[in-house]
């Protein structure tokens, strides 16, 4: 066995990308990404965290010049903290079933970030956002994963852990019926009090007015998510290009935020369509071809499940009630709507670190149908490990 670096090579390039489209061959449920989604990460001209950090990618080739696995590793040195153990971080693994091979991709992972002064790395995850490719796969092969969720096999969970990965930190997807979730009517009765309240106002974003609502949406970030592991403060040059980004996805119908009496924004509930349910049509590839089908599909009704991206409640406003009305308000628009296209919604992204928001989006009626696990490797085998403490 032996490495080769992927760098600007466009062959490597291909073997990077393609690799897992032999492996998956009999997966039904799995999508493959988007070729442009996986590239923008290893691109410094679109990824951002390459100003204070460097990336690395190899395919593992056998003595008969095959694939058999592929890796990166990455750090970002603002993300560490003067008083926390320097922690790189592994992804994009995908491997044989050969136990050899797989330490072999994570010796190479190890070995590049010890030159460079890690002490541990955690995986597989991102090189950028935790919103994208993280974790690895524990639960919910049965359904398909929703756009830019990992889908990775089971035999991996054997290579992580018996190579020294330990369970760092798990998250789930919760999934749930939009018009016929069985919401607690505890739940159902604080909605309504905040519905009543004249301090409160809920609205659906506009397109024509997105600059607001970037800048909105990072007061209430920095509010309700800075304060957990792992997250930054976001700017206001961040936010404006996320929903730059988000604009050709955006359906404002999807996008709620509330008001307080005076005006400031202090809840939002990011939802978007699951792109993947026409992603699985392009078999990677975005082109012009692609976009066309993409546009195609999506005018015939192809995007009936939605994403729920991101949820958030300033801490002056939590416990209120507000969390329970902003989750429930378009949900309270599909009903009103006898047209309205969407059936399901997975919640992404919910750590079991925090435990408040497990409880709360369980009495959404919502059900954990997918989780994944973020893995930590402790480099010296004489250093404690302890698990992402809680939060809230």
């Amino acid at each position: 066995m032996f490495l080769k670096e992927v760098g600007k090579d466009k062959g490597l390039i291909k073997l990077f990308l393609e690799f897992p489209v032999a492996l998956y061959a009999t997966d039904a449920n799995w999508i493959r990404p988007l070729n442009n989604d996986i590239e923008a990460i290893f691109d410094p001209k679109k990824n951002g965290h390459f100003a204070n950090g460097e990336a690395i990618r190899w395919v593992l080739l056998n003595e008969s010049d095959e694939v058999i696995g592929r890796v990166a590793a990455f750090y970002m040195q603002s993300s560490q903290k003067k008083d926390e153990m320097p922690v790189g971080g592994m992804g994009f693994f995908e491997c044989i079933e050969d136990f050899d091979a797989a330490t072999y991709l994570f010796n190479a992972c190890k070995e590049w970030l010890s030159v460079r002064g890690l002490e541990a790395m955690d995986g597989p995850i991102n090189f950028g956002e935790r919103d994208s490719f993280w974790g690895l796969m524990v639960k919910g092969w049965e359904f398909e994963p929703t756009y830019k969720m990992p889908w990775t096999k089971p035999y991996y969970i054997s290579f992580f852990e018996d190579y020294g990965f330990k369970d760092y930190f798990q998250q789930y997807v919760y999934v749930s019926s939009i018009r016929g979730a069985n919401v607690t009517q505890a739940i159902e009765e604080k909605a309504e009090r905040i519905f009543q309240n004249p301090a409160y106002q809920f609205r659906h974003i506009e397109k024509s007015n997105l600059a607001k609502y970037a800048e909105d949406f990072k007061l209430i970030f920095n509010a309700a998510w800075a304060k957990f592991p792992g997250v930054k403060a976001m700017s206001s040059e961040q936010a404006q290009k996320l929903v730059k980004q988000m604009k050709p996805i955006i359906d404002e119908q999807l996008l709620w935020f509330a008001y307080s009496e005076q005006g400031d924004p202090v809840a939002f509930f990011i939802v978007i369509p699951d792109l993947n349910q026409i992603v699985k049509h392009l078999n990677g590839k975005l082109n012009t071809w692609g976009m066309i089908k993409f546009l195609l599909l999506k005018w015939r009704g192809a995007l009936t499940r939605t994403c729920g991206v991101i949820f958030g409640v300033v801490p002056e406003h939590q416990g209120k009630g507000v969390e329970s009305a902003i989750a429930l308000r378009f949900r309270t628009a599909a009903r009103e709507n006898p047209f309205y296209p969407y059936t399901t919604m997975d919640m992404n992204w919910v750590g079991d670190f925090n435990p408040k928001m497990m409880r709360f989006v369980s009495q959404l009626g919502a059900t954990n149908d997918k989780t994944y696990i973020t893995y930590r490797y402790i480099f010296n085998p004489n250093t404690p490990f302890s698990r992402c403490p809680k939060v809230g």
